[in-house]
Formats: C-alpha cells, structure tokens, sequence
C-alpha cells in the first residue's frame, strides 16, 4: 500500500506513523521490465501480476509504458487472494506470456513459493520485487533492501527513546535498490545470463 493513504505528507507525517516505505518510484517499475528483457531478449508478452487492493495503479501504468518503449506486450492479472492465484496461471498460459513480473506486497510476497514453483514449472522467467523471491528459487529481483531498512531502523528507534514524537519524523524513501539473480534457476529454466548482465548483479547466486 501505498504510505501517503496513511500520513499527511513523507517531511511530516503527523499522528504517530513515521519509519521507511518501500515504496519505489515509477521509473524503478519500468526498469524491471528492462532488466527482465535483457536477461532474455526473446521475450515478447510479459504477465503482470499485481494486487490492484495493495498497489496503486500508476505501477501498472509505468511498466507500460516501459513495454512500449521496448517493443513489448504487457498483460495484467489482478489478484486480490489466495483463490486468485490458479484462475491467474491458467490465464498467464492462455495468453502465452512468455515472462512475467510479480509486483510485491504483502499478499505476493508472504506467497512467494507459488509464483516461484509456477514460474519454475513452466519456464518462465519471472522478475520479483523483493531478493528473498531469488532466495527461495526465483530467477530475478530488483527492489529495496530491506537489510539496509533494518539497520536504519535502529536510527529511528534511538531518537523516538530520546522524546523524539514519531509524527515529527521523516519517512524515509529507499535508498538502497539490489539486483539479484540465481543462476541455478536460470540453467533450470534453460536461460543463459549474458557475462555482461552477470557483472551488473548486486548479488550472484550460483
């Protein structure tokens, strides 16, 4: 969701809400798509699979946009639960999307293995949001890094134990963005990652 439904401004939230958001920008949302493209340059139709109750949807809006950029077809698929996820995959293969983007939240990602197992059984190279999809079996993710979240946490602590009213504090946007991609899946799914791709990588899992 969203944390601007939640406080009155990121400088000043108000109430007693302050903290991170990972929240990325538009052009971070793109960016997967590209980076999806680059590690397999066949790829055409791409599935977006996102939670329209938890992501707004100008993240949707900006992939596109990045799609036509880049010559490719981007399909949506809302999923809004659990009950969603079959009906979803059986439409991801229907429309012969040959890659797909999980968008992260809370539903997608405390899920993660079933879009993993999807992706793995049908060989379809998947972009995630968050490293932990890459550490569990998934090929790619681009997003914040959450261990960098939790060491600034301990920042926001300090000062609130001083007196410090949490509404009067900042919330701070993600300044950290990692790149993780496991190779095991990529030889799994029958994909070759360029060395010059490789070499761009935060992390290489192999």
């Amino acid at each position: 969701m969203n944390i601007s439904r939640l406080v009155a401004s990121l400088a000043r939230p108000g109430g007693n809400i302050t903290g991170f958001t990972s929240d990325v920008t538009d052009e971070t949302y793109g960016l997967r798509l590209q980076l999806l493209k680059e590690v397999n340059a066949r790829t055409s139709r791409v599935a977006a699979v996102w939670n329209p109750d938890a992501i707004e949807r100008k993240a949707l809006e900006a992939t596109q946009v990045a799609a036509n950029r880049l010559g490719v077809t981007v399909t949506s698929h809302e999923v809004r639960s659990i009950a969603d996820f079959e009906p979803t995959f059986r439409s991801i293969l229907r429309e012969a999307d040959d890659g797909m983007i999980v968008f992260t939240e809370g539903l997608t990602y405390a899920r993660r293995q079933d879009f993993i197992d999807f992706a793995a059984r049908e060989r379809i190279p998947t972009m995630y949001g968050s490293r932990e999809s890459v550490d569990d079996g998934g090929l790619i993710s681009y997003g914040v890094s959450l261990l960098a979240i939790y060491r600034r946490a301990a920042v926001f602590v300090d000062k609130i134990l001083r007196g410090a009213n949490p509404g009067d504090l900042l919330i701070e946007l993600p300044t950290i963005l990692e790149l993780v991609i496991n190779v095991r899946t990529a030889k799994a799914i029958g994909l070759t990652i360029p060395e010059s791709f490789l070499v761009r990588a935060d992390e290489v899992l192999e």
